[in-house]
């Protein structure tokens, strides 16, 4: 025997359908709020004024900058127009997920007379490097540098 589907069937599949949608959704922005990295500057339009001047300054510099990830060893290659290694006197870097903070880590960068090394423990994935470095005229150079970390085989 069967029942009758009736209004009050309708109006509870109704209400637990959206409820379902509902807890999904807040569920999904509560996680997203407490996973996200943190802020990557505290004005935008603060920072967008010195933008273009910031940005020549590096361009004038002329400097190519490299960075890999093998067997373990993080490598930064800085070389100048003239294809020259630059060690330049003061770096800072995190290298870290995009996702999260959980895994960022400041490399101990030590100097192997052609590029910076720093011994580094990293999983297979994406990565960013983000760098932070002064030239020896002053000249603040700052890149996001996104590497792809492969499995060693």
């Amino acid at each position: 025997m069967t029942r009758p589907l009736t209004g009050w069937h309708v109006f509870a599949m109704f209400v637990g359908a959206f409820a379902v949608i509902i807890g999904v959704n807040l569920t999904l922005a509560f996680q997203a709020v407490a996973t996200f990295p943190g802020l990557v500057t505290k004005n935008s339009y603060i920072a967008s004024q010195h933008f273009d001047t910031d940005r020549a300054a590096q361009d004038a510099l002329g400097w190519d900058v490299q960075a890999t990830v093998t067997d373990g060893l993080l490598r930064l290659t800085i070389a100048d127009q003239s294809g020259t290694p630059v060690f330049p006197p003061q770096v800072s870097a995190t290298l870290g997920r995009a996702t999260h903070v959980a895994d960022d880590m400041t490399p101990a960068f030590s100097w192997n007379g052609t590029a910076l090394m720093a011994p580094v423990d990293v999983a297979p994935g994406y990565w960013t490097l983000w760098l932070n470095i002064t030239a020896d005229d002053g000249t603040a150079f700052r890149r996001r540098i996104p590497m792809r970390i492969k499995a060693s085989s």
